[in-house]
């Protein structure tokens, strides 16, 4: 498959899923212009003192977390595919008259559009599933990175990509072996029921990952997994704290999510 294409059918659906997240309850856009942040424990226990860092939040969809990682002290910068959520990203900030900056453009193509390294790279939730190969990943965020700098990783738990929707049966292979094609009713905001999107996706296992990172000069500092997710987003939830959500009949048997803290480490 050319890259174009998955492009291209991505970037349309994230285009028509960006104005109706806006709109959603599950972002409470209202809310978070009067200062909430979008942020959850999960990924502030990770950061770390952002005054005057400079921040590269990679598939920022329309920016919450690259505006509330500005408001923690951070010279952000959000990359994402989708030409519309960008620009919904850069008219909040500037309503917000926040020092965040926005850049449409594929993943793998960031490095050309970013004239100097950063800090810290940040990506968390739903990011490397829309890249077929998770190397040339590793090697734009080392590429993107001062010696020195970090990555911060939030993603979903490979193993809950394996299930079907209504995580009744296992689907999908736990690793990548091809792009998979799904049409999607609606999305995970609760105002998308009418919503219908067509998505090229793939699958990638937490040591092809880790890998990745590593033949790309970073040293993994911490890796966690976690039985749920804070975001309600799945089919047949329960939640079993506030803000916690598992699968029912699923309840701490499968991890969810898991997150990396690597470094790139200065040439001696």
């Amino acid at each position: 498959m050319k890259d174009k294409d998955y492009i291209s059918i991505n970037q349309a659906g994230w285009n028509k899923r960006a104005e109706v997240h806006l709109e959603s309850e599950f972002y409470d856009n209202e809310a978070f212009k009067t200062g909430r942040s979008s942020l959850n424990e999960i990924e502030i226990a990770l950061l770390p003192d952002l005054k005057n860092k400079s921040l590269c939040h990679l598939q920022c969809h329309f920016g919450q977390d690259t505006i509330s990682l500005s408001r923690m002290g951070a010279n952000t910068v959000g990359i994402d595919l989708s030409n519309k959520a960008i620009q919904i990203a850069s008219d909040l900030s500037a309503e917000l008259k926040s020092n965040s900056r926005f850049v449409c453009c594929d993943v793998y193509d960031a490095p050309q559009h970013l004239p100097e390294p950063f800090d810290i790279v940040f990506t968390t939730y739903g990011v490397i599933g829309w890249l077929p190969d998770v190397r040339r990943w590793a090697n734009v965020i080392s590429s993107i990175l001062k010696p020195g700098g970090t990555l911060i990783f939030v993603e979903f738990h490979p193993v809950v990509w394996m299930f079907d929707d209504k995580f009744e049966k296992v689907q999908y292979k736990y690793r990548n072996s091809g792009p998979l094609f799904e049409t999607s009713s609606g999305s995970y905001t609760e105002n998308s029921s009418d919503l219908e999107t067509d998505f090229i996706f793939w699958n990638h296992g937490i040591s092809d990952t880790i890998q990745s990172l590593i033949n790309e000069g970073l040293t993994i500092l911490d890796l966690k997994e976690y039985d749920y997710s804070p975001y309600n987003c799945f089919e047949n939830t329960i939640e079993i704290e506030k803000g916690k959500y598992q699968i029912r009949g699923l309840e701490g048997k499968i991890p969810m999510v898991y997150s990396i803290v690597a470094k790139k480490w200065e040439k001696a």
